[in-house]
């Protein structure tokens, strides 16, 4: 590689062709995220057009992510906050 291709690669310490390659990953994975969002909101219009509950539907999603023991955890202190301000 000559030094002019070296100085062009290299601007301000920095390689502008990993730099460029690392920005449009992650623009292509940005991409595909919206399509995935997309693709998500349409399986829980589906779930409320059956009948399902949408918040409770997104609140499993959310419990199934934790760990069981964790879990387990979060709702008996739920419980004994729940308890603790009358909510029992």
């Amino acid at each position: 590689m000559s030094d002019d291709e070296q100085k062009s690669n290299q601007i301000g310490g920095i390689a502008a062709d990993a730099l460029r390659q690392i920005i449009e990953r992650i623009e292509r994975l940005e991409e595909e995220k919206k399509g995935l969002q997309g693709d998500i909101k349409d399986v829980y219009a589906q779930a409320k057009s059956q009948g399902f509950d949408v918040k409770i539907i997104r609140q499993i999603v959310r419990l199934r992510k934790i760990e069981d023991h964790e879990r387990e955890e979060i709702e008996q202190l739920l419980d004994l906050y729940k308890a603790a301000i009358g909510m029992d």
